[in-house]
């Protein structure tokens, strides 16, 4: 049979964690979903692959028999992947640049051009993500090196180097109450409905829900959107509100949407990120360097 490798990925995650609960957590998904997926897998493979208990899901003969094979399988999968896109990128002479909204803020144009000056005759294509795709392409080899915002589901698996932080701030409804002030302490906003990323993007929706900074005050979410202009048509209509980083107000303005400082809220921080596998490429090792360097010159 054909087997989906995203089955794959979902089998390792019970079968290391030993738990559908612990699974899906770790994957970002519902656990009826997951549950959904390993069944699938199960009848197309016409094998039981897990004993489940209230204990947890316990590997049987065949579920260990397949533990034993897929992380190689998926290792090797994604190395022909990456190397495939690559080798086409390559072939254009074109590397592909993953990034997030506003990217490196007023450094990107910059970091380009000095790719530019580096690398003659060559082309970095910006190709921007959804918000539900916080590592910018580099998790699917979609991209070759990308622009990111810490934290993001993944990035311990990447190799990532940190350009800068600036502050967040919260982005409103013109006529919203709050508005009013010159600065809003992020206390105030906890009982506020909060337009946020999709539930898959983990770290990330919760970095920029400051999930972790409430008390254990729990948050309310009036919408959840992908992508910029989404986002503030949500805030405008009064869904939500939403943190953001500070250059936002710089980047996304929009008649309706004001932008206020807030404090007591930890900055926002920009990186660049690459897979392990180019800490040898000289193309991407050159656009890593022109970060850097943009970076050291602001």
């Amino acid at each position: 049979m054909d087997v989906d490798t995203r089955l794959l990925r979902y089998f390792v995650a019970v079968a290391e964690e030993g738990s559908l609960t612990r699974a899906a957590e770790r994957l970002f998904v519902s656990q009826p979903a997951l549950t959904k997926q390993i069944r699938q897998l199960e009848a197309g493979l016409g094998v039981d692959l897990f004993t489940r208990s209230r204990t947890g899901m316990t590997l049987t003969g065949p579920g260990r028999a397949l533990a034993d094979r897929v992380p190689a399988l998926l290792a090797g999968w994604q190395a022909a992947l990456r190397e495939t896109r690559s080798a086409a990128s390559r072939a254009a002479r074109v590397l592909r640049v993953g990034f997030l909204a506003s990217a490196a803020n007023e450094a990107t144009q910059p970091i380009i051009a000095e790719f530019a000056r580096r690398r003659p005759g060559w082309r970095a294509e910006m190709r921007q993500a959804s918000w539900s795709n916080p590592a910018a392409g580099l998790a699917d080899s979609d991209v070759d090196v990308a622009l990111v915002r810490l934290p993001f589901p993944g990035q311990d698996a990447l190799r990532v180097t940190v350009l800068f932080s600036e502050p967040r701030c919260v982005a409103l409804p013109e006529a919203h109450p709050l508005a009013a002030r010159e600065v809003i302490a992020f206390r105030d906003l906890w009982d506020e409905p909060f337009v946020a990323a999709p539930p898959e993007t983990g770290p990330w929706r919760e970095h920029w829900l400051a999930a972790d900074e409430r008390d254990g005050h729990p948050v309310r979410i009036g919408a959840v959107t992908e992508q910029p202009d989404d986002w503030l048509s949500a805030i405008a209509n009064g869904y939500g509100i939403a943190l953001a980083p500070e250059s936002a107000a710089r980047f996304y303005t929009r008649p309706g949407v004001v932008y206020r400082p807030v404090t007591a809220v930890s900055p926002s921080t920009v990186g660049v990120a690459w897979a392990p596998a180019d800490d040898t490429d000289p193309v991407v090792q050159d656009f890593v360097h022109c970060c850097r360097e943009a970076h050291i010159a602001t």
